[in-house]
């Protein structure tokens, strides 16, 4: 799922690339579910002739500064992702499209071509990312409603300390919160807080001074670290808990030492027990139980799975549109759902119509 390292991938690559240089071609999928607020005519007559002068991001947002508004923003959610065609050398995985790839893909959102031939796509396989056009997407929910950027405005060590001596809830939740601190998702808090050695369920005001110290030093150098490699997995550092943690109960391990797996407020969250202790008067209380269902595909948390299983009682429609507009101070966003649905109609006429597809469980 795209956390803070990977949407900062995408803005560097497409500022590295598309700065200064004008729009000539638009391409606007015809999809309400995920184009949000504007016809698909509109979106695309904005966009045309219009210079990119600056890409920004907050959180897990991204959005496009034009010569004049209004501007496009970006909700990743689950699997939202930037491809830059005719990009030869960048550090984005995401970015790279091959000869042989269908493009645009028919799972584009947004397209653009621009005025030296350089073209970018913004796709969304299982819709659950949101496109807006705005005037200001800075002034509006669901950026307004963001807290912190967790890598440009992070927290002094006394305001993180202090913030945290008022909040009475699990530390894991709490880094989920994006009201609270904004970009850090799922695996991010795993990889922090096995970095300081803090338990997941341990209650954020029960931490000591030196122990807020020590996770937000954390935080900054695991996003630091993501970030300078440009988000790419395979040189994170071997001795991170990130290249274990979707392996199965009792196969999982990090510098010979046991991955265990509990679930922290609806969220599946792997910790090194003979590391990452309770303490205080949690160190006495009955352990947090692990998860006792079948582990869940990769991508898939335990949030999910209950949010699932609430749509298949009758729930769905309602808790989608509520997960939805809530994305910015959820515990992780639109990343809590993870039904698969297939766009049914192509994104422009003449492009490849995709063949009919089934619905499947994510993988």
């Amino acid at each position: 799922m795209p956390e803070l390292p990977e949407v900062e991938a995408a803005r560097s690559a497409v500022a590295e690339h598309c700065i200064g240089k004008k729009i000539v071609k638009s391409i606007i999928a015809d999809d309400s579910k995920v184009i949000n607020g504007v016809s698909r005519s509109d979106f695309e007559a904005a966009l045309l002739n219009k210079t990119i002068v600056a890409v920004h991001r907050k959180g897990k947002n991204m959005w496009l500064q034009l010569d004049s508004p209004p501007f496009p923003s970006f909700q990743f959610g689950m699997a939202g992702a930037v491809y830059i065609k005719g990009v030869a050398i960048t550090k984005y995985k995401r970015s790279a499209v091959n000869d042989a790839d269908e493009w645009p893909s028919k799972y584009s959102k947004f397209f653009i071509e621009l005025n030296d031939g350089l073209e970018i796509s913004f796709t969304d396989k299982r819709r659950f990312a949101t496109v807006r056009l705005l005037d200001n997407p800075a002034s509006v929910p669901p950026i307004s409603a963001l807290g912190p950027d967790a890598l440009l405005e992070p927290m002094t060590e006394g305001e993180f300390i202090k913030s945290l001596s008022k909040k009475k809830i699990a530390i894991k939740p709490l880094l989920l919160d994006q009201s609270f601190i904004s970009g850090i998702g799922n695996w991010v808090a795993d990889e922090v807080l096995y970095q300081a050695r803090i338990h997941p369920s341990q209650n954020a005001s029960s931490l000591s001074k030196e122990e807020g110290a020590i996770l937000l030093k954390s935080i900054k150098e695991v996003l630091e670290k993501a970030v300078e490699v440009g988000a790419d997995s395979s040189q994170y550092p071997s001795n991170w808990i990130f290249h274990s943690r979707e392996k199965k109960p009792g196969k999982a391990f990090v510098d010979g030492k046991k991955i265990d797996f509990i679930t922290v407020r609806g969220r599946t969250s792997a910790y090194v027990p003979e590391l990452q202790k309770l303490t205080g008067v949690q160190a006495t209380e009955a352990p947090a139980k692990p998860p006792t269902a079948k582990r869940k595909p990769q991508g898939m948390n335990e949030s999910q799975d209950a949010n699932k299983s609430k749509r298949s009682r009758g729930g769905g429609k309602k808790a989608t549109a509520e997960s939805k507009s809530r994305e910015s101070i959820d515990s992780d966003g639109s990343d809590d759902d993870v039904h698969e649905n297939i766009d049914k109609k192509p994104t422009k006429a003449g492009t490849k119509k995709p063949q009919k597809q089934t619905k499947r469980k994510a993988k």
